[in-house]
């Protein structure tokens, strides 16, 4: 059994997930010679040419999903079930299950990767608040209506801080950033509940209300089902360097902009003009450079 696999889910149309795979093998350290899976949907008609020789290149898995028609139109349905397959697929070739957005960056070794004893999800804060539920104020009617769909308890709360404007949350989980050991079956729990909930006649008055509730209750369904299964004491927040949204950078307060980008373990870019416009030191600043000037 493997220690580890890296994970992402790709459209197979852009080259996020080659620049990804190509930090890992180039940065990760101890952990660049790990395998790495890149997750394709409908991959005849998907899959560009050259991403398909870059990552072969890299010696990427790319595993291939059948889509799901019913779920495409709906946000983030398709990447839900991404994970569930993929966990699925690594429950027993690996001991922890890393799954990162395809616009992740690792800049350094990220050791905490590898989680402590008795620790079952690693995790990053959600960057900004959004639809998040403030934890000094009563629960709003869409988070009750989480809580009570996924079965939480009133002791299972804890106060999160976000990762960029730094309220004080109920805890509210990065979808795009998880470490999970896959035995547990955490990610299949959250496809479960998630394909249970998202057409629920009593989520749709949110989603009337404000689009922002379609986008992220996959997000908001996740931690309900992180906080119904796990206890805190399994759940292992990974520190600020891990997960780093650069493309946030001007939105964070001054006290945490990191002067050193280079000392980052993974970022999160969202857009290659991001990269373009970071200021990052040698050795990551020339590389970065030369892949995004072969992908231009």
């Amino acid at each position: 059994m493997e220690k580890l696999i890296f994970a992402c889910f790709s459209s197979g149309k852009d080259f996020q997930a080659v620049l990804w795979a190509a930090s890992i093998r180039k940065f990760a350290g101890l952990l660049s010679n790990s395998s790495i899976w890149v997750i394709i949907p409908d991959p005849e008609n998907n899959l560009n040419k050259d991403v398909e020789d870059e990552l072969t290149s890299l010696d990427v898995d790319i595993i291939n999903i059948e889509s799901d028609l019913q779920i495409r139109n709906f946000p983030f349905a398709e990447y839900v079930k991404a994970v569930e397959t993929t966990e699925s697929l690594a429950a027993n070739k690996t001991e922890f299950l890393v799954w990162m957005n395809n616009d992740t960056l690792i800049l350094n070794e990220p050791a905490e990767f590898i989680l402590e004893e008795g620790k079952n999800l690693g995790f990053r804060p959600v960057h900004h608040t959004v639809i998040g539920s403030i934890y000094s104020e009563p629960v709003d009617p869409f988070w009750d209506l989480i809580y009570r769909k996924c079965q939480v308890s009133d002791d299972k709360i804890f106060p999160m801080k976000t990762h960029v404007d730094h309220n004080i949350l109920r805890p509210y989980f990065n979808a795009g950033f998880l470490i999970v050991r896959p035995s547990i079956g955490l990610l299949q729990a959250w496809w479960n509940k998630f394909k249970g909930l998202y057409k629920d006649s009593a989520f749709q008055a949110f989603y009337d209300k404000n689009d922002l509730y379609t986008i992220f209750i996959h997000q908001a369904i996740l931690a309900g089902v992180i906080l119904s299964r796990m206890e805190k004491i399994q759940l292992q927040e990974l520190p600020f360097a891990y997960n780093y949204p650069l493309h946030l950078y001007s939105k964070s307060p001054e006290e945490y902009k990191p002067k050193n980008l280079n000392e980052l373990v993974t970022v999160r870019y969202e857009e290659t003009k991001i990269l373009r416009e970071a200021k990052f030191h040698e050795p990551h600043k020339s590389w970065i450079s030369q892949y995004l000037k072969r992908f231009s």
